[in-house]
């Protein structure tokens, strides 16, 4: 049996991992033609192992879903610089963090994503997340590794410890008061 050539539309290709906004990382197993209320469709057949997911998506629908293809090698290292640096949680209601986290996450952005990594961290000497954060966390966490591996063709385990590794280098929340202090000084002058 012959191996097939791998076919190629707008710039993706057949055995491409690609990143999808709502599922994260998948890889494109087959570009096929189905047949839909009378129309002809060309579509992508995307496999997302890790959800046990394939997902039909046509050609003519890659930008306006947001379709992108794994982020390039500088774009992973300001990600990881983004988790090295200061928590930035605003002071609004939980509720509508958590849309706004929720929207990062599924913007499919790798650098919104790493923010909400950042700011949702929690190392084992701080006070310990709801349930709505840590699932939050759980998930950004997810999307940044699994993108992480596919571009440094690591394991998800050795994304997830360079994660971690760099989320340790960044400023300790433990000092809150001053936090809380300067946020509140900085309010006082902005009214």
């Amino acid at each position: 049996m012959a191996t097939k050539k791998p076919q190629q539309r707008v710039g993706f290709k057949t055995g491409e991992y690609i990143v999808y906004p709502a599922h994260g990382v998948g890889q494109i197993v087959s570009i096929e033609d189905q047949e839909v209320a009378g129309l002809t469709l060309e579509l992508f057949v995307i496999n997302f192992e890790q959800d046990k997911l394939t997902l039909r998506v046509p050609v003519a629908k890659i930008k306006s879903v947001g379709m992108r293809k794994l982020a390039e090698d500088d774009q992973v290292s300001k990600a990881l610089d983004t988790v090295t640096g200061r928590a930035r949680i605003k002071r609004t209601m939980w509720s509508r963090r958590a849309q706004e986290y929720e929207a990062k996450i599924n913007s499919g952005d790798l650098n919104a994503i790493s923010e909400v990594v950042r700011d949702l961290y929690r190392s084992d000497d701080q006070p310990e997340q709801s349930y709505s954060e840590r699932q939050l966390f759980e998930q950004a966490m997810d999307r940044m590794s699994r993108e992480i591996a596919a571009v440094n063709r690591l394991t998800l385990t050795e994304a997830v410890q360079l994660i971690e590794k760099n989320l340790a280098k960044s400023p300790r929340r433990g000092a809150k008061t001053e936090a809380v202090e300067s946020e509140e000084d900085d309010e006082e002058a902005a009214a």
